[in-house]
């Protein structure tokens, strides 16, 4: 009886010993857990909000245009590139390198001028010299400020090509802050948007820095970055 007694009370020692001294869970477990479910929470799918367009106009530029085009690889993103044949001449290895990417290339004449204040045979000349510069004919054509009558819309659509104007302007050209540039999208971009950046004229690096920043954010809405053809 005395060695029953004795193995009872051992064995609900040894009961006690493992409730009391039990260890808690994990706080690496727990947060692990809990950082899981965030993350199945963050990746349920945006709703589809449409299918917008970014251009770039004036380039090529040997400082920006290799810029945008990273950015653009980054997120798997293609864009039209209207450029001015001047700068193709100057760096036609940019504009093949566009190409080589999928990239399209728009005709936005040889040297930006306002094609409503030249005549027919100037116009006709204008995107023809650029044409040689490119090497091809290609779809879209920009006019350059947006400037065009119904003179000028015969003639590229005689030409057999599109004009391409846009629907969102940021303003980029005028350097108004990075994040001026990206608001003033986002305010303005719908279904269909057609986004006017430049990739030429002058100083882009807030262009560039805004482009990083707008992709995802026109994403996080629920927009496809499509690509027009051009």
């Amino acid at each position: 009886m005395k060695t029953t007694l004795k193995t009872l009370v051992a064995v609900l020692v040894a009961m006690l010993a493992v409730t009391v001294f039990a260890p808690s869970p994990s706080p690496t477990t727990t947060s692990a857990a809990t950082h899981a479910a965030t993350q199945d929470v963050a990746a349920v799918p945006v709703a589809y909000a449409g299918t917008v367009y970014l251009t770039f106009d004036d380039g090529p530029n040997a400082t920006y245009t290799p810029k945008v085009l990273s950015i653009l690889r980054k997120y798997g993103v293609k864009a039209v590139f209207f450029e001015l044949g001047q700068n193709i001449t100057w760096y036609p290895s940019i504009t093949r390198t566009l190409r080589y990417y999928g990239m399209k290339i728009g005709n936005h004449t040889w040297n930006h001028p306002d094609l409503t204040t030249l005549s027919t045979a100037n116009v006709t000349w204008q995107l023809n010299r650029m044409e040689s510069a490119l090497g091809y004919r290609p779809r879209c054509v920009r006019p350059p400020y947006g400037a065009y009558n119904s003179r000028i819309s015969t003639i590229i659509a005689n030409r057999g090509q599109r004009l391409i104007l846009w629907t969102v302007d940021p303003r980029d050209w005028s350097r108004p802050g990075t994040w001026t540039i990206v608001n003033r999208v986002l305010a303005n971009v719908r279904d269909g948007s057609r986004i006017l950046l430049h990739d030429g004229g002058g100083d882009r690096s807030q262009t560039v820095a805004a482009l990083d920043l707008l992709i995802p954010r026109l994403r996080a809405r629920g927009y496809v970055l499509g690509l027009m053809a051009c």
